[in-house]
């Protein structure tokens, strides 16, 4: 009998794991339409804004802007409006004329015969340039009273080349052009601000991860802040600055590592695994000028070149997530939502994935009046996961409800999470359905920073709402400034057992809010013992006995593929390794079969390199073995050597 009942409980797991598997993804909710293009028309997009008459407005990189009539239709009509201006990157509309930012001014393009071409171009406000090709300048974005903001990138050194200069006033800073026309520094300790982006009348931006930038972020903007990189305080004694802080007080605080070798030559600098870190939060604690990422947004998973951010205002057209933002990603070309709160006065929220697949660089985005997302794509230069060096696309919701985290609110001891359909309440409660860990970003001036002091934090309980719509996670551990990373693999939705789209959010929790605190006798305790994601939310391994890969069904219940068995090859399969190549940043470099920064993982397979070797190149790259990459691969010390073999044994396995 003991024998049988171990059976028919099997079975039923069995089948209860084969139910859960039947989940859509991205794409069975949000469909990618690339709309037709003239022969000729090259366009990388730099800016994007929808008209009052429903006409979208483009500027390209080429330095042309187009608008396009219809542009939703099957035959959309293209015109030239403006040409010979010089990397546009950025577009507003305003009183019947449309804003453009160029490398070195605001113009004002105007069509005053009503031919639908411009026939004048009035310089709003010209600013200086050292004549460094990445001294990029980014917007214009409309403030509330109808003025002006704009960023401006950083040069690099000549020869640091890596490190980040402002080599006239206003690269590293975010600037406000005034109606009038006047030239207002705003604030500084920016590195490439490619998403300067108004919401709800507030101003944000975003950075990309480089030099003092740990990893792709998101900020808000207050005038005479401070967001980390030191090269722009070289202008913060000017009369007009509000920003108060000085380069002597930085690098009074962190070393800027301009070490030479025996040859009197400039040493990179690294990241290396041994030193004490710092952090920007520690600056903002001794100078309160200093503003923290309201999200941190995970390096190779969510962003490599973090782009603009964009306002659902669609009212329900483009799906349940009106007044949410969205963020595009240049580098990996896709697009991350992003839920916001404020807590005690400051911004923080979370990160979670929505859409990729776009057939190159997520640059700039604008609503339709359809609801549809318009995407505008680039590649030259600067590289993407897509193929296509540019891109204008399309994103439409088909009306299909997806089951998704709606939002993620930071409470007392832990996290409540609001889903778009009621989930099912055995695996909502039960605590090896969630994982959660913390961690946190280096601030120093190395390109880049692995995730570093991950720790996990332990579940203790879980409460689930009564319409079963939400549940109140409560941890033991919670780090304030930490990035908490939110797996909920085990959840279901109540009516069909679909597993989340997407099942990770990324919280970065600036302040932990007051309040009243969840009871235990309130809480739900109960384990399964089931494996989620290789790990409980106690941080221990779960099971001996791997779950089968997901696959992939879509909402209407077509396309089931056949169960399968758990592998018992000892070389990581894909849905294993991928977790630690997300850890350790080496997806934000290297994808499967794509070249994108670095060589793809089936070209490196074909070097027929040892297992051995792989880790040692991990550890100590040789460039000079990739002579038609761009940029250098740094030694990755982060990697533990347990992860390293793994990665090593699973990339030979595609040679195979």
């Amino acid at each position: 009998m003991k024998k049988i009942a171990h059976i028919a409980f099997a079975l039923l797991a069995t089948l209860s794991v084969l139910k859960a598997q039947e989940s859509p993804k991205e794409e069975d909710f949000y469909k990618i339409v690339t709309p037709p293009i003239p022969e000729g028309i090259i366009l990388e997009v730099g800016g994007l804004t929808t008209m009052p008459n429903g006409s979208l407005a483009i500027s390209t990189r080429r330095g042309e802007v187009w608008i396009v009539d219809n542009p939703t239709s099957r035959t959309p009509f293209f015109r030239k409006f403006a040409t010979g201006l010089h990397e546009i990157l950025g577009l507003a509309y305003k009183e019947g004329a449309l804003y453009c930012a160029q490398r070195g001014e605001l113009t004002k393009l105007i069509d005053k015969n009503g031919d639908g071409k411009a026939d004048v171009y009035e310089t709003v406000y010209a600013w200086p340039l050292s004549g460094h090709y990445h001294e990029y300048s980014f917007g214009p974005k409309l403030a509330p009273d109808g003025s002006f903001f704009v960023s401006g990138n950083v040069a690099f050194g000549d020869e640091e080349w890596w490190r980040g200069e402002s080599r006239v006033p206003g690269r590293g800073w975010i600037f406000h052009i005034t109606n009038d026309g006047k030239y207002e520094p705003y604030a500084t300790g920016v590195r490439s601000p490619a998403g300067i982006s108004m919401l709800n009348g507030e101003l944000f931006y975003t950075d990309n991860q480089g030099d003092w930038m740990g990893t792709g972020a998101i900020f808000q903007v207050k005038k005479g802040g401070f967001m980390g990189h030191p090269a722009g305080l070289k202008w913060a004694g000017l009369p007009n600055s509000p920003v108060k802080l000085t380069e002597k007080q930085f690098f009074a605080e962190r070393d800027n590592r301009q070490n030479k070798d025996d040859k009197g030559r400039a040493i990179k600098p690294e990241n290396t695994g041994n030193e004490t870190p710092q952090f920007l939060y520690q600056l903002k604690e001794k100078y309160d000028m200093v503003q923290l990422p309201a999200v941190w947004l995970p390096y190779g998973v969510h962003g490599v070149s973090t782009s603009e951010l964009i306002l659902d205002n669609t009212q329900g057209n483009f799906g349940p997530f009106t007044g949410q933002v969205f963020v595009g990603d240049q580098g990996q070309s896709n697009i991350m939502r992003v839920v916001l709160e404020k807590v005690k006065g400051e911004y923080q929220g979370a990160s979670i994935g929505f859409r990729s697949g776009f057939q190159s660089g997520v640059l700039r985005m604008a609503f339709d009046k359809d609801g549809s997302m318009f995407v505008g794509e680039t590649n030259r230069g600067w590289g993407s996961a897509g193929d296509a060096n540019q891109g204008l696309q399309r994103l439409v919701w088909n009306g299909k409800m997806p089951f998704e985290m709606y939002t993620v609110k930071a409470q007392p001891d832990g996290f409540e999470i609001e889903f778009t359909m009621p989930v099912d309440r055995k695996s909502a409660e039960d605590l090896d359905s969630y994982n959660v860990s913390s961690y946190l970003y280096k601030h120093y001036p190395v390109y880049g920073s692995p995730p570093i002091d991950t720790k996990a934090v332990k579940v203790v309980g879980v409460k689930v709402s009564d319409d079963a719509k939400k549940v109140r996670i409560v941890l033991d551990g919670m780090r304030q400034y930490y990035v908490h990373k939110i797996q909920l693999e085990g959840v279901r939705a109540a009516t069909n057992s679909w597993s989340l789209v997407h099942t990770d959010a990324y919280y970065t929790l600036n302040n932990i809010p007051d309040g009243e605190k969840l009871k235990v006798s309130e809480l739900k305790t109960t384990r399964s013992g089931a494996t989620r994601s290789g790990a409980t939310g106690s941080g221990k391994a779960a099971s001996s006995v791997a779950a089968p890969e997901k696959e992939h069904v879509s909402p209407d219940g077509k396309g089931k593929a056949a169960a399968g068995t758990a592998s018992t090859s000892k070389i990581p399969t894909w849905a294993e390794v991928k977790p630690l190549l997300e850890k350790n940043t080496c997806l934000a470099c290297h994808t499967i079969d794509k070249k994108v920064v670095g060589p793809s993982y089936t070209d490196v397979a074909k070097r027929k390199y040892s297992n051995e070797k792989i880790v040692d190149l991990i550890y100590n790259p040789k460039p000079e073995n990739w002579p038609d990459y761009a940029t250098p691969m740094p030694p990755m010390p982060q990697v533990s050597k347990e992860d390293a073999s793994k990665i090593a044994s699973w990339i030979n396995s595609l040679g195979k």
